[in-house]
């Protein structure tokens, strides 16, 4: 008798690896996968074998603002004088008590001076080509709920009596 073929989900680890998966249902929101398998775990479900997996990835840039030398030279200084504050604390300890203060101020102003350099060096390089400033994120457009496919069937039983309108999604 042979041992049937493992087909893992792909992860970056086997942490995450399931022995046939079977999809739960598919949901538009996060917060609905998040429910379903909070309800199987309400219900004494082992979730440790359930998987959420969001799919149909995009990336999310979000525009904050227009970027501008006066900005940039700000920025720069303000996080040159936190590395600074960090590199004269660290001084400080090797200094005597007298000379203490003297070499967190000098590092803090040569660490907001190299640090507006630095950033209007930065953005000179780019000549304009992006002047505006943005986070983006990846996020997924579907979560879908996986599971052993032993215990497939009885984490569908389950999901069919969560309170109406919380039940299943679509399944892939």
């Amino acid at each position: 008798m042979t041992t049937p073929a493992r087909r893992p989900v792909p992860g970056p680890g086997p942490v995450l690896a399931l022995d046939y998966p079977m999809s739960l249902g598919v949901y538009d929101r996060y917060e609905d996968a998040q429910a379903a398998v909070d309800h199987l775990s309400d219900h004494e479900f082992p979730v440790e074998q359930c998987m959420i997996v969001g799919t149909d990835l995009k990336q999310v840039e979000r525009v904050t603002g227009r970027l501008t030398t006066g900005r940039v030279a700000l920025g720069g200084a303000l996080s040159g004088v936190w590395l600074g504050l960090f590199v004269g604390l660290i001084f400080a300890l090797f200094a005597g008590p007298r000379d203490a203060l003297m070499t967190i101020l000098g590092c803090v102003l040569f660490g907001a001076f190299f640090g507006l350099v630095w950033a209007l060096i930065g953005y000179a390089m780019t000549r304009g080509r992006r002047d505006f400033t943005s986070v983006s994120q990846v996020v997924a457009t579907r979560y879908e709920v996986l599971t052993e496919h032993k215990l497939a069937q009885q984490a569908r039983d389950l999901l069919d009596r969560m309170p109406s309108g919380q039940g299943r999604a679509g399944s892939a």
